[in-house]
């Protein structure tokens, strides 16, 4: 086990650098230029080829390091990530880190509380599906768990919107912020039921979607595996459907399932950028869109450095886990 660590850890190094080289080109080939987007935000340039407005440009690019060539941007922004100093914004001159901190907590709380609805919901409905295949139970939860997979969040966030927020029939749920004007003066148990209520229709859109596929895939392993002939021969042997579920077929089932805990590390950082906007969430997938709508090179290239960095982990985990649920399975 310690050399496989030592192994993956050594192998995550190019594969992190590698991601940092092609994000940074990418950066570099993308359209529009910071010195001159925030000059003209700024309300200046108006007149082209204007000797102030191109003074400006010129300081701004030396002032942010971009009048250097591409290798040596590239070399000194990977000196500072080292020891995670991801510089300040272009847009408003803020530690990356603290922007960072700022919108980090916020998007932790409404994953957290989608991720652990999509994985209480979905799996027991997979095994119930599983057990009982072609019950009415099993087509109807079929049909309830495609429907929903085929619709999409923006959709659905725009339709409950209109129909619950108050848009053309009830005013049942906030559909902006996270919290209502003055909640942080209240009381925990009501500044409490405020998030949550404000949380209701954002994370219900972060949740079906998840929900429906994670519940099929489990339904599909768990077919596969109750077929297989030592579960057969627990059922033989005279012990209780429970055990011979959960003890025997489920855990088999779970390797496939393992691997999507990869992603649950990088989606608690990252957020979600349609969801964020429309109901206008101060979390890390509006930041990120803000942070390309101003070309604010430091802060994309520390989210992308850092979601990287946490899916690598997250591999190596759910290849821990593998050895952990399958002994057969050696990481040597």
């Amino acid at each position: 086990m310690k050399a496989y660590l030592v192994k993956r850890f050594l192998q995550m190094i190019p594969t992190l650098l590698g991601i940092t080289l092609v994000t940074f080109l990418m950066m570099q080939l993308a359209p529009g230029n910071p010195a001159a987007l925030k000059l003209q935000m700024a309300g200046q340039g108006q007149v082209a080829g204007d000797a102030m407005s191109q003074e400006i440009v010129r300081q701004t690019r030396e002032l942010y390091g971009l009048d250097k060539p591409i290798p040596v941007q590239y070399l000194l922004w990977l000196k500072r990530i080292v020891t995670f100093d991801f510089g300040q914004s272009y847009k408003d001159h803020r530690d990356v880190w603290e922007k960072i901190a700022e919108r980090l907590p916020i998007t932790i709380q409404i994953n957290v509380i989608s991720i652990f609805l999509i994985y209480l919901v979905s799996i027991p409905c997979g095994i119930y599906s599983a057990v009982r295949p072609g019950t009415l139970r099993d087509r109807s939860l079929t049909l309830l768990f495609f429907f929903l997979y085929s619709l999409p969040n923006f959709w659905v966030a725009v339709l409950l919107i209109m129909l619950l927020g108050g848009g053309d029939f009830f005013n049942v749920f906030p559909i902006y912020g996270i919290s209502s004007i003055g909640a942080e003066n209240l009381p925990f148990g009501p500044w409490l039921l405020d998030r949550l209520w404000h949380l209701v229709l954002p994370v219900f859109c972060l949740t079906y979607g998840g929900l429906a596929y994670l519940s099929r895939l489990a339904r599909a392993e768990m077919l596969e595996v109750v077929r297989e002939d030592y579960v057969r021969t627990a059922r033989a042997k005279g012990l209780s459907e429970r055990i011979v579920v959960f003890k025997h077929a489920f855990r088999n089932a779970l390797l496939p399932i393992v691997t999507l805990l990869a992603f649950l590390l990088p989606a608690l950082f990252g957020g979600s950028v349609i969801i964020e906007s429309i109901f206008s969430i101060p979390g890390m997938g509006q930041l990120g869109f803000e942070a390309v709508l101003s070309r604010d090179y430091p802060v994309i290239m520390a989210l992308t450095t850092i979601s990287a960095l946490l899916t690598l982990v997250g591999l190596l985990f759910s290849d821990i886990l593998y050895a952990t649920l399958d002994p057969r399975i050696k990481l040597e």
